[in-house]
């Protein structure tokens, strides 16, 4: 039908197509993106300390369950204090 778009979808709703190892992955940050999208936002309200550590530790677990799955090496990481050069 001509005029009609088809729904924007995100990465995460795609994920499970593309690999369905992911799914419940996909589903953690689809369920995790409203606080994330609010926090890149400023609006830190109903966000605890203790749910930001929360997903990003799960981030981190995520990104090495990903490179296991590719069979890539793992990626140092830098410390977050370390002034970069400029």
């Amino acid at each position: 039908m001509e005029g009609r778009r088809r729904r924007l979808r995100s990465a995460w709703d795609l994920l499970p197509e593309a690999e369905p190892q992911l799914a419940e992955w996909a589903a953690f940050f689809a369920v995790s993106a409203g606080k994330r999208a609010a926090a890149e936002a400023g609006v830190v309200r109903g966000i605890s300390a203790a749910d930001a550590d929360e997903l990003l530790a799960e981030a981190d677990t995520f990104v090495s369950t990903v490179e296991d799955l590719l069979g890539v090496p793992a990626q140092p990481q830098l410390p977050a204090n370390v002034p970069l050069a400029g």
